[in-house]
């Protein structure tokens, strides 16, 4: 599937960044289909074949056949359908990563939260979400918090401003349970948690969260994922990541140490 993919551009006498740039396919997204990392939706190789002229049906149906086929974390499968696209190749990348950086301002890190916690905010977030759409964003976060707790964990080292612990998500239980988990995942080796404190005041990411991930494989660069309304955006240039990476060192700076951390969570907790 990725050698045909790539002998299909190179037919078509294109660069993966000009296939890229003209099929709007994060050229990250398109290195990792390429090189077998990843396996692409139906609608994404769907328009690759449009844009490599491929019109011959039993080519098409022969590779739409291998994506099927492909196991690469086949739990995923089950949701591409409803899923948005950008989040499920986000979910892709994550479960390859060596290990992620995320900065948070509004929420608790998705990979720390609890089910009641996520509930809540897929439901405030989506309000025209059906039960059903809810339910499965739940089970797809639960899914992707495997990554922290499976033989060879994820590393996770996540900055979450204060205002984040205080906002009252799902109600008083909803959030006890909430901050006794963060305190819990704090006793991880393989986790690190800062809370940026409000006496902070003015700070590099006021304008949002992001996270950066870095990947075991030295030829795959790391990669930004920066989230909002509008939708999501994989930066990869240099440039950027090199710029997100030093916001995520000052924010690191100013944060609470891990311990100081801690110790704000469970003073927050036994004064709800």
């Amino acid at each position: 599937m990725a050698n045909e993919l790539r002998k299909l551009r190179q037919a078509a006498k294109l660069t993966r960044e000009d296939a890229a740039e003209q099929t709007n396919i994060n050229s990250a997204t398109l290195y990792r289909i390429e090189t077998a990392k990843a396996r692409p939706q139906k609608r994404t190789l769907l328009a690759l074949l449009d844009h490599y002229g491929v019109t011959d049906e039993a080519r098409r149906a022969s590779l739409l056949d291998l994506a099927k086929q492909s196991t690469q974390l086949g739990w995923l499968q089950a949701y591409e359908s409803e899923l948005p696209e950008e989040y499920t190749t986000y979910i892709s990348f994550e479960s390859e990563a060596r290990s992620v950086r995320n900065y948070e301002s509004s929420f608790v890190p998705g990979l720390l939260q609890i089910e009641g916690y996520t509930r809540a905010v897929v439901t405030a977030s989506l309000p025209y979400a059906t039960a059903a759409e809810v339910q499965q964003r739940v089970d797809t976060r639960a899914r992707r918090q495997q990554s922290v707790s499976r033989e060879e964990p994820l590393k996770l080292w996540a900055i979450v401003d204060e205002a984040a612990l205080h906002r009252q998500v799902g109600g008083d239980e909803t959030m006890a349970d909430q901050l006794a988990h963060l305190v819990e995942a704090t006793e991880q080796p393989h986790i690190t948690l800062q809370v940026l404190p409000y006496g902070v005041g003015a700070h590099p990411g006021m304008h949002g969260a992001f996270a950066i991930m870095d990947f075991p494989d030295a030829a795959d660069s790391d990669l930004v994922y920066v989230e909002n309304m509008a939708g999501a955006l994989f930066l990869e240039k240099e440039a950027d990541v090199r710029r997100y990476a030093e916001m995520f060192d000052q924010l690191r700076a100013a944060a609470l140490s891990p311990t100081d951390s801690r110790e704000l969570i469970e003073k927050i907790a036994s004064g709800r």
